[in-house]
Formats: C-alpha cells, structure tokens, sequence
C-alpha cells in the first residue's frame, strides 16, 4: 500500500525505518494511555497533559473521605469513559495480531479497548475498571451494576458528561464530592475498589511472570503510547534490551526508555501504527 499523503515525509522515514527494524520479527507489544487519547480518553503524562496526583492504595483503604472522593469522580467520569470506543491504533494492532505479527499485548490501560478491538491475546497489567472488587471479602462484580447501585444512591449527583476532564481510570474533576454516598460490598459490606492497580500497590506476580514470557517468546518489542514514567511497564523494555532484542518506542515526546531503544518514533499512536499494520505482514511473510 502507498504511504498516507497525509503523513509528513520524515515520520513516513522513520516509520519505514521502524518496519525494516521489525519486520520478520513476532512481536510483544507494551502499550500505555497515549494509545486511547485519540478515543477521547486523556492521557497522563503526554506533552499537554495536565499535572496529576492519582489516589494511592493506602488513602484509597485507610480514608472514608477519600474513598468518597474517588467513587463520587469515578461515577461522572464513568458515564464518558463506558462509552469510548477503539480507535485507529487498537484496530492496527488487533490486524497485526490476526495476520500473525503481534503474538500478544501487554498493556499498562485499564479501558478495555484492545479487548474491544479484536485483539485476543492481552495482558491486563494493571487490570480493568470493568471489574469491582470487595476487599474484604473478594468478591467481584461488573462495574455496570456498580453504576446501577451508585445511581439509585445518588439520584441527583453528576448528570450528563459535559466539558468534564476526565482521566484515564475514569476519574473526573469535580468542583466537590460532598454528599455523596458510596456503596459497600451486597455480601458482607467490605469496602468495594475497582480491580486496578493502585500507585503504592503490587501487580500480580502471575500477570507479570505472563508479560515476560510473552517478550522472551518473541523476536522484538514493540512500545505504543507509553512514558515508560513508571517501573511497571519499564521492566519489560530492560528485559527487552538485556536480551538483545530489537525495541521500537512510538510514543508523542520523549520517554524513560528512549536509551534502550534501536529507534524511536515521535508521533501519534494511530497513524503510525495503521501504517506498520500495513507494512510489517508482508515483511513477516518474506523472513
């Protein structure tokens, strides 16, 4: 397929340089929220995003207010982020995994939207919003009936979604949360989480041992849409490079994994990553 007229002549170089580095290689792909932010969910730490202090686990456990706060700005926020649909990027790389390229994906986003897109292989590392979790007794349920429970607590608080920022986890800034009502677990009334990684909070040993075989099972790792800021989503990328294999990073500004990488790719997530879903196949089909 010819190159997007649309696409600047120095990221189409640097695209077809990152195809030749990944072609004929089965890929891991890492992937973090700059992938979502062309579906409407903003990002954490892109070039415009504003600064952020996201609730840690422990204020999360030890605080009624804060746990009020959280579930008061995640129910407006969830009203948008439910509703988001998968963009140009997922759908590339759910091709790619259908054609045989990507062998699977790791990803630091808790939205769902690989999932949605196609792609059947993918390792949650910092779990879903889809899923609420009772930490007293273990129990989980959806976070739509969640949202139900809310809602008959809350008849009056949020309404519709308007000029409301909303984060990547689903919480939205409010002016205040007073008044609120939070609902604990139907079983036992333990206090209800959603079924993320907080900051201060361990991934799962499993999930993590999954994502690193997936990297050592393949010839290259390919990094969409990551700041590659925190530990969780670096480790892979060290991994990578220990092993001597080929890393790409496509990512809008630079990362704390450029060092590592063969080559790097400043440029949005979508159109880079539609036009590799167009390039790699056939470099896979001719090794």
């Amino acid at each position: 397929m010819a190159a997007d007229p649309q696409l600047q002549a120095p990221l189409e170089a640097l695209i077809e340089d990152a195809a030749a580095i990944l072609g004929g290689h089965r890929l891991a792909v890492l992937t973090g929220a700059g992938l979502s932010t062309d579906s409407g969910i903003p990002d954490y730490r892109g070039p415009d995003s504003p600064p952020r202090t996201p609730m840690t686990y422990e204020q999360f456990r030890r605080s009624a207010d804060f746990r009020r706060h959280y579930w008061a700005r995640n129910h407006v926020g969830w009203q948008h982020v439910h509703r988001t649909q998968p963009n140009d990027g997922h759908r590339a790389l759910a091709r790619l995994e259908r054609d045989g390229v990507v062998a699977g994906l790791i990803t630091q986003n808790v939205d769902r939207l690989h999932s949605r897109a196609g792609s059947s292989r993918v390792i949650d590392l910092h779990g879903t919003y889809a899923t609420v979790v009772c930490l007293d007794c273990g129990e989980r349920i959806t976070r739509e009936a969640l949202a139900e429970r809310l809602s008959v607590l809350n008849p009056d608080f949020g309404g519709e979604v308007r000029d409301i920022e909303v984060a990547p986890d689903a919480d939205a800034v409010l002016a205040t949360t007073a008044g609120f009502r939070v609902a604990d677990c139907a079983s036992c009334g333990g206090i209800l989480k959603p079924d993320i990684v907080y900051f201060g909070e361990n991934v799962p040993r499993l999930r993590v041992d999954e994502a690193y075989a997936l990297v050592d099972a393949t010839g290259a790792l390919l990094v969409a849409g990551s700041s590659l800021t925190v530990q969780s989503g670096l480790r892979f990328v060290r991994h990578a490079a220990k092993a001597g294999k080929p890393i790409v990073i496509v990512n809008r500004g630079a990362t704390r994994g450029d060092e590592f990488a063969t080559l790097t790719v400043d440029g949005g997530c979508s159109e880079v990553l539609s036009r590799l879903a167009d390039l790699l196949p056939a470099a896979l089909g001719a090794s």
